[in-house]
């Protein structure tokens, strides 16, 4: 990874390594421009505070329910509520707070004297660490005092497992300094509103898929188990679907809102695609409660076949989400556990084929388990209650597609199902982007955004790959957009003025993976750094495989 600045030296820090200083070209490939024309509105506010009222609900209800098994002398039934509250709550505040070590020490760091110091076009000093003529700034007594404090203020609210509220009011803090600042503020803290959006949404979905299904599946099966319904088993039951479908659709909108390759979710579309999660998780851990009613050890056996069956078709698929093989691997893991309740897209291409197959074998199993049940009841089940239990499940399935449709043929930010010419332009139109009237004589840059291919492979450009019929991501453009050898002609308009540039020696991921300074945090700390020493915002540049002679320029790599 190189940051870089147009005409100017940057010096950039890495703990694997010396600090570098290095000398940026004179020209540049377009480079993404994240916070154009980005602000935070009373909707995203709206979502926020609704997200935390979620994660109350979900949460207390929890602990409630399992106070009252307590109070009922039901311990088994309190063990399990609780270890399904507590573990998977202490996994994701371990996970935010190794986050928040690795972030807050790196930029703490770098304003003494073991950091780079940065500069830019236009600054006297340009140097890196203790080389000389370094300029250091040394912490006084009230900088480290809110350095400690900060650690202590960390350390308290995540013992308490309130990370999440830390980061959730945090990210509305963001947002209300991203809409009331000018043009330059709003960039920054636009950078800082999406990598705190992008890491609550991550810790969230891994939380719910590790708390609230399980715990839906629990109380489920206990009220079937026992043929009666507590008012607090329902409310539990009930906030856990809510969650699990709420997260889904939440971190689809982020991660869109994260890539400028992608037009962005509406807040229609995600309430629909909620619904979509909402019924579908609904009939599914209705028909897993129904069985494992009955067949205990069978419905166990069955959860983890399940699992090893998705995770072998994940990593089979070859996605590229994380930065590292072993990595990668846990990724599709956790995806495996995810494929056990609902679809997750992890793979560019072919999405619907995907989706149609996966719902079709989930249909299947849903079918099969909801038979199993009915057909091995217990005599204390009436007829017409199993009844009742078959028409819900069928009914959620139902509805859940339906809405599946809705999402797809009307609301999805690619456009309609249908229109597959159009929705071609519309993508090629979402990667390039349209300049205004006076920009229509220049020509446009080639965009960054290729595919990252398989690590076992040898890689391939866009025009190797295979089109698969009706794929909404491989179908042909309709036009191109081609670099020219040619230098353009001189314009009469005055030079824009270039700010730094972070070069990352690797091609851009695909969506529905997040870029790479999303999830590698030493980008993020570069990304800030700049944010705090440059007057104009950095933009990020990865590496293009159009342009052979484009690996030239890059001296450092990560």
């Amino acid at each position: 990874m190189a940051a870089k600045s147009d005409g100017a030296a940057l010096c950039v820090s890495e703990n694997e390594s010396a600090s570098r200083c290095l000398v940026a070209p004179e020209q540049s490939p377009a480079p993404l421009q994240p916070c154009a024309d980005k602000r935070f509105t009373l909707l995203d506010c709206c979502w926020v505070l609704c997200a935390l009222l979620v994660f109350f609900s979900d949460g207390a209800t929890d602990l409630w329910l399992a106070a009252d098994y307590y109070l009922r002398r039901d311990y088994w039934w309190f063990g399990l509520t609780l270890v399904f509250v507590v573990v998977p709550s202490a996994v994701v505040q371990v996970l935010s707070f190794r986050w928040f070590v690795y972030d807050y020490s790196e930029l703490s760091a770098s304003p003494g004297g073991d950091g780079c110091s940065f500069s830019t076009k236009g600054s006297d000093q340009r140097s890196c660490g203790g080389a000389a003529g370094a300029r250091t700034v040394p912490a006084n007594g009230t900088q480290k005092c809110c350095r400690v404090c900060m650690w202590i203020f960390q350390s308290i609210i995540h013992i308490l497992q309130i990370g999440q509220v830390w980061r959730y009011i945090h990210t509305l803090y963001l947002g209300v300094q991203n809409r009331w600042h000018g043009e330059l503020g709003q960039c920054h803290f636009y950078w800082r509103l999406m990598f705190e959006s992008a890491d609550i949404n991550m810790l969230r979905l891994l939380e719910a898929f590790l708390k609230s299904a399980p715990q839906l599946v629990l109380q489920l099966s206990i009220m079937i188990h026992s043929n009666h319904i507590l008012p607090l088993q329902g409310l539990s039951a009930s906030a856990s679907l809510v969650s699990l479908a709420w997260m889904i659709a939440s971190y689809q909108k982020v991660l869109r809102d994260s890539r400028d390759d992608k037009l962005p979710m509406s807040y229609k579309a995600v309430i629909v695609q909620m619904l979509w999660h909402l019924f579908t998780i609904g009939a599914r851990t209705i028909a897993f409660a129904l069985f494992a009613s009955v067949f205990q050890l069978y419905f166990g056996i069955f959860i983890v076949a399940h699992w090893c069956a998705m995770t072998f078709w994940i990593i089979q698929g070859e996605t590229d989400f994380c930065m590292s093989k072993w990595e990668e691997i846990i990724y599709n893991m956790v995806v495996g556990i995810i494929y056990i309740f609902c679809w997750f897209n992890v793979k560019e291409g072919r999405a619907r084929f995907r989706l149609g197959v996966y719902y079709c074998v989930t249909l299947i199993e849903n079918v099969g388990l909801t038979a199993a049940w009915y057909i091995h009841r217990g005599p204390h089940t009436s007829d017409f209650y199993a009844l009742i239990i078959l028409c819900v499940v069928v009914c959620s399935y139902a509805l859940g597609t339906f809405f599946m449709f809705v999402y797809y043929c009307l609301l999805h930010p690619d456009g309609p199902i249908l229109g597959t010419q159009w929705s071609c332009v519309e993508e090629e139109m979402g990667v390039i982007g349209l300049g205004g009237i006076g920009d229509l004589g220049t020509p446009l840059p080639q965009p960054d955004v290729v595919t990252s291919p398989p690590r076992t492979l040898q890689r391939t450009t866009g025009g190797d790959r295979e089109i698969g019929s009706g794929d909404r991501d491989s179908c042909l453009p309709v036009f191109q957009v081609r670099p020219t050898s040619v230098a353009p002609a001189p314009s009469s308009r005055p030079a824009r003025t270039e700010g730094p540039v972070i070069r990352i020696d690797l091609p851009r991921k695909r969506y529905p993976a997040w870029d790479a300074h999303f999830i590698d945090r030493r980008l993020r700390k570069t990304i800030l750094l700049l944010e705090n020493t440059s007057p104009v915002t950095p933009r990020i540049q990865y590496h293009s495989f159009s342009n052979p002679k484009e690996v030239m320029e890059y001296e450092t790599t990560v």
